[in-house]
């Protein structure tokens, strides 16, 4: 959700478990970077205190970047989810590498902080495997390829599928 008002009185209203905070731009079809923390310290301090006040977790969607990491264990977030978009999109082993490096170090940082570290955007069944093996890592938000993949094999199939990397044997 974005951090707008009207879509926290929602969220409020209804109060769930937990809430992922997003950098939301109207044109987009899906969230295509990370919440820029750092760069909204004030408003982000103000709406996790009002999400902390009703007992909901916060999380903040951002870009594996340690100034974002400790931005957002200073506004009073217990959960990062890291972007991997860049890693998704990557065209060469060579890039990838680099993109899971950085996803690395984020995780370890985010670690250390104290914070607790999901990830996700853009994974798939062929990229999925590197990613679950992050330090620290809690949860995989992983979505479209899914509901993609259940068009063909059916849901419950589809998501056995996905288990099954994540679960596979590391090495």
């Amino acid at each position: 959700m974005a951090n707008n008002p009207e879509i926290i009185e929602i969220a409020l209203e209804t109060g769930p478990e937990q809430v992922t905070l997003v950098p939301e731009k109207r044109e987009e079809v899906t969230t295509e970077g990370g919440l820029d923390v750092r760069g909204n310290l004030v408003s982000l301090r103000e709406t996790v205190k009002k999400f902390d006040a009703a007992g909901i977790l916060v999380s903040f969607f951002i870009d594996p970047v340690e100034e974002q990491l400790a931005s957002s264990r200073d506004c009073g977030a217990r959960f990062v989810e890291l972007h991997t978009g860049s890693y998704a999109n990557t065209g060469t082993e060579a890039e990838a590498d680099k993109e899971l490096d950085k996803l690395t170090a984020a995780a370890l940082a985010g670690g250390e902080l104290g914070l607790r570290v999901n990830a996700g955007h853009g994974l798939n069944y062929l990229n999925v495997k590197p990613v679950r093996d992050l330090p620290h890592l809690e949860e995989l938000h992983i979505g479209h390829s899914i509901v993609s993949r259940a068009v063909f094999v059916g849901l419950e199939k589809a998501v056995k599928e996905m288990a099954d990397l994540i679960a596979a044997p590391r090495g």
